[in-house]
């Protein structure tokens, strides 16, 4: 490990012998960070915080400091980040709480630019991105290849569906569907994201198919039992429409309105 003399490192944490450390940082007891990791200057982890291999710490991030919820109590919770992330300067990701999952936990090859906040009890999933100063409430989750625009508030419980597209400024307050993308005060979907999903490789027949899902789910007129079962019918066999199904299955917000 290179620490920078000014930094305070708990000799209770566990820091790979490669770690790079800068100054001012402060790292406290049952911090564990992987190989390959740089936590650059005046960030501070604390609590039961484990962070992957090759990550990126950029100066004044928090990460694993008790959450904002005034029902926590000093209960044993964590904070489990996986590899290859950049957390921006001035980020902050909270621990989880005892009525949550206990854990906020982030996944791979995320980026949380500057001043975004991950708050308790939050999932993260691989391939994100969160925007300068977006901020997710309690319980939420983010699936693989969301992004989040800058200045994004999201309520607590939402779930942020994978490759879609929230723009900057947006009040998130119910469900973001996968594949689409949304916007607004009060977030609204306006169609597949059909930029994202190109660049991401999908092929013209899937990102018709799951156009023709967005009509049946927002444009044909049908309730939502109904359309979820044209959506089987018709397309049951391909794992984004299954994908679909599911999530809206689990909403506890329900969808946001089109």
């Amino acid at each position: 490990m290179r620490a920078h003399e000014t930094a305070i490192v708990s000799s209770g944490a566990e820091i790979a012998g490669d770690v790079v450390i800068g100054p001012h940082c402060v790292i406290d007891d049952g911090v564990k960070i992987g190989p390959g990791t740089s936590v650059q200057m005046g960030a501070y982890i604390t609590g039961d915080t484990t962070i992957g291999q090759n990550c990126q710490i950029f100066p004044y991030a928090i990460i694993g400091v008790v959450p904002q919820d005034l029902k926590f109590k000093g209960e044993k919770t964590s904070v489990v980040i996986g590899d290859d992330n950049i957390i921006r300067e001035f980020a902050t990701v909270h621990r989880g709480t005892k009525d949550g999952s206990g854990v906020t936990r982030i996944g791979n090859n995320n980026l949380l630019m500057a001043y975004s906040h991950v708050a308790h009890d939050c999932t993260i999933g691989n391939h994100t991105v969160l925007a300068n100063a977006a901020s997710l409430a309690g319980h939420i989750v983010i699936e693989d290849y969301a992004v989040l625009g800058g200045l994004v508030g999201v309520h607590q419980f939402v779930q942020i569906g994978t490759y879609s597209m929230t723009g900057g400024c947006s009040a998130v307050d119910r469900d973001v569907l996968p594949y689409t993308q949304a916007a607004g005060v009060r977030a609204r979907h306006f169609g597949p994201n059909i930029v994202g999903l190109r660049r991401a490789g999908f092929s013209s027949e899937k990102i018709a198919m799951l156009k023709e899902i967005y009509r049946l789910l927002f444009r044909a007129d049908l309730k939502r039992q109904d359309a979820l079962a044209r959506i089987e019918e018709e397309f049951g066999e391909f794992a984004e429409a299954r994908h679909v199904i599911d999530f809206i299955r689990r909403s506890r917000r329900g969808l946001c309105s089109e």
